[in-house]
Formats: C-alpha cells, structure tokens, sequence
C-alpha cells in the first residue's frame, strides 16, 4: 500500500472556541468554513476547507498548544499574512532562512505554531 496525498489535516483547539477558530482561519487566513458532518458536529471544533486545502480543529479536553509540530501552508504572499496576523494581533515571529523560501510562524488564537512559506523566485 503506498500512501499518496493528505486528505486533511487536524489542529487540536480547547473546548468552546470556536468563534475563535472563526475569527483566525476564516476572518484572517481566508479559508472558508464548512459545515461539519450532523455525527461529529457535537464533538465541537471546525471545519476550513477549499478544494486543495481542508484544516479541521478538533476539540481536545486536555488542550495544550503544540510549540514545535506545525504546519507548512504554501501561500503567494507571506507579508500580506505577516500583517493581516499583526494587524489582528496574533504573535508573528521568523527562525533561520530555509533557502528557497519567505517563511513566518504565527500562533493561531490557541497558541498553536503555524508555518507560512512562499517560495522564491530564482
């Protein structure tokens, strides 16, 4: 069996936040929300889905922000991103060059690390 692709990826959120979620990944990120399954809507959480990118936030009861595992979203603009996040205050902060790429992290409301890269022209 060979694995091909991701379907989606999940980010561990604290119970009841969700308009938080909202607020991040839609409101500044721009990824739309979609209505989750009847079955899993009463765990909580959120769904932010395009066609090529599904981010799903799941409730965990004993939360804790992942500080070190992270994703990397691909994106055409990482400073448009670094000042939507400041600009509605979430922490924005660089690490060492990764050659070929602009890359930021930024914690989401819960204080999950986010990678955002965008690759340069050569």
């Amino acid at each position: 069996m060979k694995v091909y692709q991701i379907d989606h990826v999940q980010i561990a959120m604290p119970a009841g936040k969700e308009a938080l979620a909202r607020d991040f990944y839609s409101g500044v990120l721009g990824i739309p929300e979609k209505e989750k399954p009847k079955k899993l809507a009463a765990r909580g959480g959120a769904w932010f889905e395009t066609e090529n990118l599904k981010v799903h936030l799941g409730v965990d009861k004993n939360f804790t922000p992942a500080k070190k595992a992270h994703i990397a979203f691909l994106t055409k603009n990482v400073g448009e991103i670094e000042k939507l996040c400041i600009e509605n205050g979430y922490e924005v902060y660089s690490d060492q060059p990764l050659e070929g790429y602009t890359r930021i992290y930024v914690l989401d409301p819960f204080g999950n690390r986010l990678e955002f890269m965008e690759k340069l022209e050569i």
